[in-house]
């Protein structure tokens, strides 16, 4: 049977997947449980992606999910869209093969842009693999000079795009930073307990976590998360059948993790502070269930891909803020987008707090209007 929902109840069920309220059926502990709950997390931008941990880790410190980091309880590669995520370090290597794979398709297109060849694409997988092997972590710029040394050019794009195809194809990882330097390894050392699963079964796999991990969700959303074709993304969520609820709302059918078909649907009324580049918003086309459109602007200014913090209450966008970490202190500005009243602001300032705690510095907030 499927169960008619309204907008708030499927409010109310997204953010009990994407861990932001407590879930009846499980309770995350770890950096792993978290990256394996969701199959994958965007974290292009490395401060977001500690953050969208500690917001899902109470009580952890931005030093203890380094730390899981450096234990590889996950790590960061391209697994879809050519967007870098946190995965599992033993789904790594299947979901480059199912997903990451698909960001190959206009590689030639964008190498001639760039004034590379295959060749030089080719080369620079084996010069990377060959500086790395034995344990070696190198950071970004001493990647570049090893490719330079190899007589690839690294000027303008063509750096990121070597370190990027050598990733997608399963050569290289990212792994944590050294200071503020971005470092890679080897996937193999990294990862050498690789997960093999057949294509079905990959397909399976992942489109019950994503939608474990965001539902309730159309199949379009999870075609648009994963980058699989939308014939293939269907593929996948009847292969999860099992493990999946089907719901409408506002009569249109969605698919939920089947632990949540019977959840009690209280209307959320936490308030919360995300970084910009986290699930709640990035992984889903269609947002308007968090985000009025006529807020759009200000979330992602320019329509450039470039996600502000936000500050969320009730499941609803209600503001963006930017931080500037000093050393005694960090100051949190706070634009509002609607109007917060006196006990509103201090609960905003609260849940910004969090954030602060997390980096184990006192908070100086700065409202804008």
């Amino acid at each position: 049977m499927t169960v008619d929902l309204s907008a708030a109840d499927a409010l109310a069920l997204r953010m009990m997947s994407l861990l932001l309220r407590p879930h009846p059926s499980t309770r995350p502990g770890t950096v792993a449980e978290v990256v394996e709950w969701f199959g994958a997390m965007q974290a292009q931008d490395l401060a977001s992606g500690l953050w969208s941990l500690g917001a899902r880790l109470p009580g952890r410190g931005v030093a203890d999910v380094q730390a899981a980091l450096e234990r590889r309880e996950a790590l960061r590669t391209w697994p879809m869209r050519g967007t870098v995520h946190l995965v599992p370090p033993a789904d790594a290597r299947w979901m480059l093969e199912l997903t990451g794979v698909r960001s190959l398709a206009g590689v030639a297109t964008r190498r001639a842009q760039l004034g590379l060849t295959e060749a030089d694409a080719d080369r620079a997988v084996d010069v990377l693999g060959a500086a790395l092997a034995g344990g070696g972590r190198l950071t970004r710029a001493q990647c570049l000079a090893t490719l330079r040394a190899a007589g690839l050019g690294t000027d303008g794009q063509r750096g990121y795009h070597l370190l990027w195809f050598a990733s997608v194809r399963g050569v290289t990882c990212v792994a944590p930073n050294i200071g503020t330097e971005q470092t890679f390894a080897l996937l193999d050392e990294w990862a050498p307990a690789s997960h093999r699963p057949e294509r079905d079964e990959a397909l399976a796999l992942l489109a019950h976590r994503y939608v474990r991990g965001h539902g309730p969700v159309t199949d379009r959303e999870f075609a648009g998360w994963s980058g699989l074709t939308l014939t293939d993304a269907r593929r996948g969520l009847a292969a999860a059948d099992d493990a999946l609820s089907t719901v409408r709302v506002d009569g249109t059918p969605m698919y939920v993790d089947a632990a949540l078909a019977d959840a009690p649907r209280t209307a959320p009324d936490d308030v919360l502070a995300l970084p910009g580049f986290d699930e709640y918003l990035l992984g889903f086309r269609d947002r308007t269930l968090m985000l009025d459109p006529a807020h759009q602007a200000a979330v992602v200014p320019g329509n450039n891909g470039i996600f502000q913090a936000t500050v969320v209450r009730a499941g609803r966008v209600v503001g963006v803020w930017k931080r500037k970490i000093g050393r005694t202190a960090v100051t949190v500005t706070i634009q509002p987008l609607t109007t917060l009243d006196v006990a509103a602001r201090a609960r905003v300032e609260q849940a910004l707090g969090r954030y602060a705690d997390f980096l184990g510095l006192p908070a100086r907030f700065d409202w804008l209007s």
